[in-house]
C-alpha cells in the first residue's frame, strides 16, 4: 500500500522486518519445541536464542540487503533466510526448521501477522463503535425525514439511523473475530502434512509458544478457505464503512445540508471555485473499499490449490493482505474521526421535514380512515393519494386538503385530522429500539 494510506502501527506490522522477525519467532519456538521432547540439545538452542535475541526483540535490523544477495543465488526466500540466520547463529544453525518444510514456517509466521492485524482492526472497530454510539446517543430525538428510493418516505430519527449503524459494526466486530481465529493458525507437519520428519507434539508446542491454535489436518499447507473468510470479514467491514460514508455524502449534498464533514481552518475545498466544501473524506472512504473488497476475490481464488499445495496463492498473498490490512486500518480510524467531529444540522432535518407539507403521514391517513370510518382499504388509498398528488402537482398543503374533503370529513373531525399529523407517533419507540441495540 502507498504511504499516502498507511498508518504507522498497521504499516509496521506488514513491514519487512516485522516479517522476518515473525520467521525468527516460528524457527527459535520450533527449535525449543524439539528440545523439550528431547531430540536436539538444549545448550544449541540457548546459544541460538541468546543470539538471535537482538532481532527477536527488535534492537537489530535484519539485513534485507544481504538476504536478497543470497536469494540471488537460491531463488529461494525462505532457504536466503535461512542461510543469513546461519551466518549469524553459526553451527547451531543446524537444528533451524528441523524436520520442517518452507510452508512450515511461512504459513505459522503469517498466521502471526494475520492476528496482529486482526485485533489492531478489532481495535479500530471498537474506537468507529464507540463513536457512532455516542452520537447516537446524542441526536437520539433528532427527528430527520426517512428516504426510500431517495425519496421522502416517514420521520425517523437521527440517533436510529446511527443504531443501525452500530448494530451493523458489532455484527462485523463478531465476524471479524471469529475469522482472525479460524485465520491465524499454525501447521508444523512437513512437506505433505504426514508428520513423516517431524513429531506432532513440535507442531502443538510451537503454536501454544507463539500464543496461536494449529491445523488439526493440513497438506503443506495451511487450507486457504481460513483466509478467505479473513479477507470476506475484511470486505464486509469495508462494505459497512463505504455505506455510512455514502449517507453521510448524500445528506451533505447542499440542497439537503442535513450533516457535513468538519471543514477545518486554512482548508480548501476546490482550486478552481473557492466556496466549495466537499464530503472528500466520505469519498475516498468510498474509493477504498473498493480495494478492500477486490482482495476478498482474491482470497476465494486462492482456496483451490492442486493437491497438497501449489504455489499459485503466494505472490497474490504477499499484495492483498498488506494492502487490505492497511486500507481497512486507515477507513476504520478516519471514519471513526469523522463520526466524532461530524456536523449536524437538525434545523435543516426538521425544514427537509416539511418539504412534502405533511405528505409524511399518508399512512397514519389511510390507517384511520380504514380504522375509523370502515373503508374498504383501495377505497382509503383512493381519497389519500388524490390528494396527496394535489400537494405534488400543485403544492397545496396536506392537512388543509384532508380537511376541506368532505369524504375525510365524514370519518375525522378537524381535531382528529390534527391528532394524525404528531410526530411523537413516528418516535414512540425509539427508546426502546435503542434499549435492543444498546441494552441500556
Amino acid at each position: 500500500m502507498i504511504p499516502r494510506y498507511t498508518l504507522p502501527e498497521m504499516g509496521s506490522i506488514w513491514d519487512e522486518q516485522n516479517k522476518l522477525r515473525n520467521w525468527l519467532k516460528v524457527e527459535v519456538a520450533a527449535a525449543e519445541s524439539w528440545a523439550e521432547i528431547g531430540k536436539i540439545p538444549k545448550e544449541a538452542v540457548e546459544k541460538i536464542k541468546e543470539k538471535v535475541k537482538p532481532y527477536l526483540e527488535g534492537e537489530k535490523e535484519f539485513d534485507t540487503k544481504r538476504i536478497a544477495e543470497i536469494e540471488e543465488v537460491t531463488n529461494h526466500d525462505v532457504i536466503a533466510f535461512l542461510t543469513y540466520i546461519k551466518e549469524i547463529v553459526g553451527d547451531e544453525a543446524k537444528y533451524l526448521h528441523f524436520g520442517m518444510t518452507s510452508s512450515d514456517m511461512l504459513d505459522t509466521a503469517f498466521a502471526l501477522q494475520i492476528k496482529q492485524a486482526g485485533e489492531l482492526l478489532l481495535k479500530d472497530i471498537e474506537r468507529v463503535m464507540e463513536a457512532i454510539k455516542k452520537r447516537a446517543f446524542e441526536h437520539k430525538n433528532t427527528v430527520m425525514v426517512g428516504r426510500t428510493h431517495g425519496i421522502h418516505a416517514e420521520p425517523i430519527t437521527f440517533g436510529l439511523k446511527l443504531a443501525i449503524w452500530y448494530d451493523e459494526m458489532r455484527r462485523n466486530y463478531e465476524r471479524l473475530k471469529a475469522a482472525v481465529k479460524r485465520a491465524a493458525v499454525g501447521k508444523l507437519s512437513g512437506a505433505v502434512g504426514t508428520f513423516a520428519n517431524i513429531d506432532p507434539r513440535v507442531e502443538e508446542l510451537t503454536c501454544k509458544k507463539l500464543g496461536i491454535d494449529y491445523a488439526k489436518a493440513s497438506n503443506q499447507v495451511v487450507q486457504r478457505d481460513r483466509h478467505a473468510e479473513f479477507l470476506n470479514a475484511l470486505a464486509l467491514t469495508a462494505s459497512s464503512i463505504e455505506k455510512f460514508a455514502t449517507e453521510i455524502r448524500h445528506l451533505q449534498r447542499t440542497e439537503v445540508r442535513e450533516v457535513e464533514e468538519p471543514f477545518r481552518k486554512g482548508q480548501k475545498g476546490s482550486s478552481a471555485m473557492p466556496h466549495k466544501r466537499n464530503p472528500i473524506l466520505s469519498e475516498r472512504l468510498c474509493g477504498l473499499a473498493r480495494v478492500v473488497r477486490s482482495a476478498s476475490i482474491v482470497g476465494m481464488e486462492n482456496v483451490p490449490l492442486w493437491h497438497e499445495r501449489d504455489i499459485s496463492h503466494s505472490s497474490t498473498e504477499r499484495t492483498v493482505f498488506p494492502d487490505a490490512c492497511i486500507a481497512l486500518d486507515y477507513m476504520l480510524q478516519k471514519f471513526a474521526g469523522l463520526m466524532e467531529n461530524l456536523v449536524v444540522y437538525p434545523e435543516n432535518m426538521m425544514k427537509n421535514l416539511n418539504l412534502l407539507k405533511g405528505l409524511i403521514f399518508s399512512q397514519r391517513v389511510l390507517l384511520t380512515l380504514i380504522e375509523k370510518g370502515g373503508l374498504s382499504r383501495e377505497e382509503a388509498y383512493a381519497i389519500v393519494q388524490e390528494n396527496a398528488m394535489k400537494v405534488w402537482n400543485e403544492g397545496k398543503d396536506f392537512k388543509e386538503l384532508l380537511k376541506k374533503d368532505e369524504r375525510v370529513r365524514k370519518v375525522l373531525s378537524e381535531e382528529e385530522i390534527e391528532e394524525i399529523f404528531d410526530l411523537s407517533y413516528h418516535t414512540k419507540h425509539v427508546d426502546y429500539i435503542f434499549k435492543r441495540v444498546f441494552g441500556e
